[in-house]
């Protein structure tokens, strides 16, 4: 393999290891901003 496929190589796999710990990051932001929503219904009632 040439240089520069090995550095796309190692691109592409750098993209997507930091695209699924962005995926738990979002879930988990999203949890919290929904637990949050609960939270406040649960006080006005």
């Amino acid at each position: 393999m040439t240089y520069s496929k090995i550095c796309a190589s190692a691109l592409a796999v750098m993209l997507a290891l930091g695209a699924a710990a962005c995926d738990k990051t979002i879930r988990g932001a999203g949890q919290d901003i929904k637990d949050s929503g609960q939270a406040v219904k649960s006080a006005t009632r």
